[in-house]
């Protein structure tokens, strides 16, 4: 088997680590900085560098970059790739991608994927990728309509070959709406947190909580901006729900008034724990 990972940041060095401990596959590895890719051959994390001859030999295809890049990537590559191959994105937003894509990949024969790994970490690059990333993660895949079942079947075993635990099936619509709450806001969140002054001094002071909450504050700017962009609808939705949340929190607390403010608290630990 061969597969192509395009876009060897945190997540595609990761795919690409994970594939190439695999017997039998070979890895083909693409990224627009070519330190990247040689310090990815000098660790064996790909067997060679992704050129147009390779990329027409490739049973599958993931591409992690940006949203507005996987577009970029598949426009460049469609008329090299197979009409037998396998093509999953790993952006973090899905209605632009999809669309743009299934369009593509329906002109030029082959298939496409949209697909969405829930793993990361606070770091960002190659250099903190590893084999061991997706160990029981969930992998989200947005299918076109007509995708056969078969395809979906020999792409999850290949997904949880490299650590996936379990793959979603769902929607771009879905997805973007879900994910706008699960982990966009959050990001907003943690990023917003830690300007207050006090975060300067919170050292001898802070324990697990502070930890957990700003986790997610340092972030690769460029990639949420476009990410965020991407989903301003659902995500809007969401700060400003969480805002008009706070501030009933913020005017119990101001007016001292004990019942509302238990009656919130109460609230906000019964659904913690119907959701979990």
């Amino acid at each position: 088997m061969k597969i192509a990972v395009a876009g060897l940041g945190l997540i595609g060095g990761s795919l690409a680590k994970g594939f190439s401990a695999l017997d039998g596959v070979t890895v083909f590895g693409y990224d627009i900085d070519r330190g990247t890719v040689m310090r990815s051959l000098l660790v064996e994390a790909i067997d060679g560098e992704l050129t147009e001859d390779a990329i027409g030999e490739c049973d599958y295809i993931f591409i992690a970059l940006y949203p507005e890049a996987v577009t970029e990537f598949l426009t460049r590559f469609a008329e090299k790739i197979s009409k037998t191959a396998v093509v999953v994105d790993c952006a973090g937003t899905k209605r632009a991608v999809c669309e743009q894509c299934f369009t593509i990949a329906e002109q030029y024969g082959f298939r496409f994927i949209g697909g969405h790994p829930m793993a990361g970490t606070q770091f960002s690059g190659f250099k903190y990728s590893r084999a061991s990333l997706f160990d029981k993660a969930s992998m989200i895949l947005v299918p076109h309509k007509d995708e056969k079942i078969e395809v979906l079947e020999a792409l999850k075993k290949l997904l949880v070959s490299i650590g996936f635990k379990s793959v979603t099936i769902t929607s771009a619509e879905e997805h973007d709406t879900i994910i706008a709450y699960t982990s966009q806001l959050a990001h907003v969140v943690s990023n917003a947190y830690v300007k207050s002054p006090n975060a300067k001094v919170h050292k001898g002071f802070s324990a697990g909580s502070y930890r957990d909450l700003t986790r997610v504050a340092k972030l690769n700017s460029h990639m949420w901006t476009e990410l965020f962009l991407e989903n301003a609808d659902n995500l809007s939705f969401e700060i400003d729900l969480l805002i008009d949340h706070l501030r009933q929190y913020s005017d119990a607390i101001k007016g001292k008034n004990r019942e509302e403010l238990f009656s919130l608290l109460e609230e906000g630990t019964k659904i913690k724990e119907s959701v979990d």
